[in-house]
């Protein structure tokens, strides 16, 4: 089974990868983008925001998402694979950046993905306020997406939860501001009922 655990920055998603993956058998961890050697450095370009075209930036998900495709998911069909994004992410930031299409998008991931989508998307939900919050306690530099704005990440989250409205692709929605247990015990069940 592959499963996408998708989320703008600070939404908890990490936390709940690893709480899941330690109650399941079988399990491989991985991430979009960085989860192959290419994928690091496919990242690296990403997270500088130094591309000055948005298709250059949109074709380097997807050159990352296919090579990922290939080397993590399709040899471990066998195993619940749990990924800290992937295409949805894609398409939400995609929409976000402003002149593509979304019918385009989806064939374009259909592409990388070799036509196998997810079996179940688990999307986090959040908030302005908690955003803010969990984004003024960091202390960090920000990367280059996150210097985008608060707003710019609010409208990725909603383009990406109108994307799962329109696919055919089971999914949970996850209100990243109740507890850290309520989350997990929700989307354990829910991986459980898709197995």
């Amino acid at each position: 089974m592959y499963v996408l655990f998708e989320g703008i920055d600070t939404c908890g998603k990490t936390t709940q990868i690893e709480l899941v993956a330690n109650s399941f058998k079988n399990v491989v961890v991985t991430k979009e983008p960085g989860g192959t050697a290419f994928g690091k450095h496919a990242r690296e370009i990403l997270l500088e925001d130094s591309l000055s075209s948005k298709r250059a930036e949109l074709l380097l998900f997807l050159a990352d998402r296919a090579e990922h495709y290939a080397q993590i998911v399709k040899p471990n069909k066998d195993k619940l694979i749990i990924s800290d994004r992937g295409f949805l992410s894609g398409i939400g930031y995609a929409l976000a950046n402003g002149d593509f299409n979304f019918e385009h998008l989806v064939e374009l991931n259909r592409f990388a993905l070799e036509g196998h989508f997810p079996d179940l998307i688990v999307l986090f939900e959040t908030n302005m306020k908690t955003l803010k919050e969990r984004t003024g306690a960091e202390d960090k530099t920000l990367d280059g997406i996150e210097r985008r704005g608060l707003e710019y990440l609010m409208r990725v989250q909603t383009d990406m939860k109108k994307s799962l409205e329109r696919l055919d692709i089971p999914y949970l929605l996850v209100d990243a501001t109740e507890t850290i247990e309520t989350i997990e015990k929700q989307i354990k069940k829910r991986i459980k009922e898709e197995l």
